[in-house]
């Protein structure tokens, strides 16, 4: 019978080895079936000055017509569709690891608005809002009384 001498680490490379190839099985972009609607959300970007909100929201890849927006007092929701391009080739494989899809995005917004006098502009992909806040909300100002000893 032979001495074989007990490696621990080469225990752990074979450990390490085998959750890489499950991580790199499981998390290839085909099966991301629960992670796909994370993929369609878009990034947004909201600022406010004193007159007004100004929201950029990441869309790229989608034509002004496929996206839809409504804007209310208090929340801005937009939804669209990217819709697949079909593309068939004879001599080889394609592999796409474009998102495709319909999303949709409701965001609040930290003060009431006058949503009928938004003004959007599209390009290069950046969708961007500019709402007027409401009148009410730009005059709002709060006075704090201050007690003092007596």
């Amino acid at each position: 019978m032979a001495l074989v001498r007990y490696n621990p680490w080469q225990e752990m490379n074979s450990l390490q080895r085998q959750l890489n190839r499950l991580f790199d099985d499981a998390l290839t972009p085909e099966r991301w079936d629960g992670f796909d609607n994370l993929a369609k959300i878009p990034a947004a970007e909201l600022t406010e000055t004193d007159d007004a909100l100004h929201l950029k929201l990441e869309v790229p890849g989608m034509e002004a017509g496929d996206l839809d927006i409504q804007v209310m007092a208090d929340r801005v929701a937009i939804s669209g569709e990217r819709k697949s391009e079909t593309k068939s080739e004879d001599n080889g494989r394609t592999r796409s690891e474009f998102r495709y899809g319909k999303f949709q995005r409701v965001i609040p917004l930290p003060a009431r608005i006058q949503n009928t006098n938004v003004t959007a502009q599209y390009k290069d992909g950046i969708l961007n809002l500019t709402l007027p806040k409401s009148e009410s909300e730009k005059n709002k100002v709060v006075k704090v009384n201050l007690l003092g000893e007596e």
